[in-house]
């Protein structure tokens, strides 16, 4: 395939992802919870609907997020100087880890989280799916997934393939 072609086909995918719209929460096959913090992914809300104590605090500290982003991005570009995709790459994932380190940091680490947390996840699918049926139209839920996926950064790009495969299934 031709360098025009390639170019073509990834604008029209990405084109198409970005005109894609959200199915609505009552739309979605919604997965069932653990009941207590034994799963790999904390709940950011509690069993009675409210937001879970570790995502206020990470609420609160979204700033340093912010600064390990950064900081991983200079990482990245001066340890690959000459090579700007990877040291691109790197950066954003060095940038990732370094905010995640960061915010679990402030927080109190993963032992709060999970001490503050009655409900759990096996998947970052079934947590993206279960939050956006549960409480998406909650005032607060673009800024409590903006500070669970500092958490678990993969939320961000599993977002939109995880409701459009949970409305999928649901049919």
């Amino acid at each position: 395939m031709s360098f025009f072609r390639t170019f073509v086909c990834i604008f029209a995918m990405a084109f198409v992802s970005a005109c894609a719209t959200l199915p609505q929460p009552g739309d979605v096959n919604v997965p069932t919870p653990l009941m207590n913090n034994s799963g790999t992914f904390m709940s950011p809300y509690t069993q009675d609907g409210v937001v879970a104590p570790w995502v206020d605090k990470a609420v609160n500290v979204k700033l340093g997020t912010t600064i390990g982003s950064t900081a991983g991005a200079l990482i990245g570009q001066q340890i690959m100087g000459q090579i700007p995709i990877v040291g691109g790459i790197l950066g954003e994932k060095l940038g990732r880890e370094a905010a995640r380190m960061i915010a679990l940091e402030a927080i109190g680490g993963e032992e709060y989280i999970k001490s503050t947390s009655d409900m759990s996840f096996n998947s970052v699918p079934d947590l993206i799916v279960y939050v956006y049926a549960t409480h998406s139209t909650h005032p607060s839920y673009q800024d409590v997934f903006s500070a669970v996926s500092d958490i678990y950064p993969d939320m961000k790009q599993q977002y939109m393939p995880a409701l459009m495969a949970a409305a999928k299934n649901k049919k």
